[in-house]
C-alpha cells in the first residue's frame, strides 16, 4: 500500500527545471504544456512526453563544399544561433529541428556563394551572414524557431588558390617595397641635388669675391710697380745727367757688358756691336772719339727737372679711386647675395701707395781722372 502511494505521487506531481517546457499528453494526444516549477498532472493518464529547451542555443556545422560563380570549389562552416518560441510547433510541426536548419544552411548557403567569384566571397561574409539569416529566419518561423544570428566560421578555398593567393600577396608586398625604395631614393636625389645646387651656388660666389679681390691687388700692385720702374727710370736719367759721362766711362761700360753676351751654354755666335772697336781704340787712345760723347767736359751742366721724386698716391688719383670704388661696390653686391638677410658692409677707402724715397744724388766725377794707357 506504501509503494502503491509513493508511485501515485510520482506519476501525480511533475517539477519542471527553469527555462524548459513540458508536453503533456493524454492518450496519445496533446493535453497541455507545463511551465517550469511544480506541475499536477493525472496519473497513468496525463504523460509528459517531451521536455523543450527554452533558451538560445549554439549549432556548429561542418564544412560544406560550395562551387562559386567562377568554378571554385570551397569549403564553408557556419554557426547558427537559435531559440525556440513555440514549443508546441517545435514538437508537432517537425521532427528534427536541428537537423533541418542544419539542411535548410547548405541549400541557402549554396544558392548565395553560386552568385559570387571567389573574390566576393572572401570580401562579402557580412552580405552571406544577412542573406542565410533572413532565409532561416523566413523558413523556421512556422516550426516555432527564431534564428537570431547566423555567422561563418571559415572560408578555405583550395590548396593551389591558396598559393597563387599568396604569391600575388607577396607580389604586392614587393611591388609597394620597390615603390617606397624609389620613393625614398627621389627624395634623396632631390634633396641632394638641391645641396649641391646652393653648394655651387656659395662656390660661385665665393669664387666671384675672390677674383674680384684679386683683380684689384693686381691692378694696384701693377701700378705700384709702374711707378718703381717710373722712378728708378727717373733716378738713372737724372743720376746720368748729373754724371756728366765721358768716352773713358762708355767704354768702361761697354767691357763690362762682354762677359754678359758670353753667357748661356747654347751660344755659339757672338753679336759685337759695331761701336766696339771705337770704344776699344777710345780706351787706348783719345784721338777717336765716340759719336754724341764728349771727350771732355767743363763742369756740370744744368739739371734737368724730372718733376718730384715721391711716386703718385693711389688715392689721389681720381681713376684709380674711381676704380676702387666701384670694385668695393662689387664686393658689396656679392656679400648682399651671399647673404641675402645681411645689410651691406659699407665700402672700405683703397690704400694709397707708399711714396718712395727720393734717390741720393750722385757725387762729381774728380777733374783729376788717370790718363788711359796704350
Amino acid at each position: 500500500m506504501l509503494v502503491f502511494v509513493i508511485t501515485l505521487l510520482a506519476k501525480t506531481v511533475r517539477i519542471v527545471p527553469q527555462a524548459r517546457a513540458g508536453i503533456v499528453e493524454r492518450f496519445g494526444k496533446y493535453k497541455q504544456t507545463l511551465p517550469a516549477g511544480l506541475n499536477i498532472v493525472v496519473p497513468f493518464i496525463d504523460k509528459v512526453r517531451y521536455l523543450i529547451d527554452l533558451r538560445e542555443q549554439v549549432v556548429s556545422f561542418p564544412p560544406q563544399p560550395v562551387i562559386t560563380e567562377d568554378n571554385l570549389v570551397v569549403e564553408i562552416d557556419t554557426v547558427i544561433y537559435f531559440q525556440v518560441t513555440d514549443p508546441i510547433a517545435a514538437t508537432y510541426e517537425i521532427a528534427n529541428y536541428i537537423q533541418a536548419v542544419e539542411q535548410l544552411t547548405m541549400t541557402t548557403l549554396r544558392n548565395i556563394v553560386g552568385g559570387m567569384d571567389l573574390e566576393q566571397t572572401l570580401t562579402s561574409r557580412d552580405e552571406i551572414n544577412h542573406g542565410l539569416r533572413g532565409v532561416l529566419d523566413e523558413a523556421t518561423g512556422k516550426w516555432g524557431i527564431r534564428v537570431n544570428r547566423v555567422e561563418i566560421k571559415g572560408i578555405d578555398p583550395p590548396p593551389s588558390i591558396k598559393d597563387a593567393m599568396e604569391k600575388q600577396m607577396r607580389a604586392d608586398r614587393d611591388k609597394r617595397a620597390l615603390i617606397l625604395t624609389a620613393e625614398g631614393q627621389r627624395q634623396s636625389a632631390i634633396l641632394t641635388a638641391e645641396g649641391n645646387k646652393q653648394s655651387n651656388i656659395l662656390n660661385a660666389q665665393g669664387e666671384r669675391e675672390s677674383q674680384i679681390l684679386r683683380a684689384q691687388a693686381d691692378r694696384e700692385a701693377a701700378i705700384l710697380r709702374a711707378q718703381g720702374e717710373g722712378q728708378a727710370i727717373q733716378t738713372v736719367f737724372q743720376a746720368i745727367h748729373d754724371g756728366r759721362p765721358d768716352q773713358s766711362l762708355l767704354a768702361y761700360q761697354y767691357l763690362q757688358m762682354m762677359p754678359k753676351i758670353a753667357e748661356g751654354d747654347a751660344n755659339k755666335v757672338w753679336i759685337v756691336p759695331s761701336e766696339i772697336g771705337k770704344a776699344l781704340e777710345g780706351l787706348g787712345s783719345t784721338m777717336n772719339s765716340l759719336q754724341g760723347i764728349p771727350q771732355e767736359v767743363d763742369g756740370p751742366r744744368t739739371r734737368v727737372d724730372m718733376g718730384t721724386s715721391e711716386p703718385a698716391s693711389l688715392s689721389d688719383d681720381d681713376g684709380v679711386s674711381k676704380a676702387n670704388e666701384a670694385v668695393e661696390q662689387a664686393i658689396a653686391e656679392a656679400t648682399q647675395a651671399a647673404h641675402p638677410g645681411r645689410s651691406p658692409e659699407a665700402a672700405q677707402a683703397a690704400e694709397s701707395g707708399a711714396g718712395m724715397p727720393a734717390p741720393a744724388q750722385p757725387a762729381p766725377p774728380a777733374d783729376d781722372a788717370p790718363p788711359a794707357t796704350s
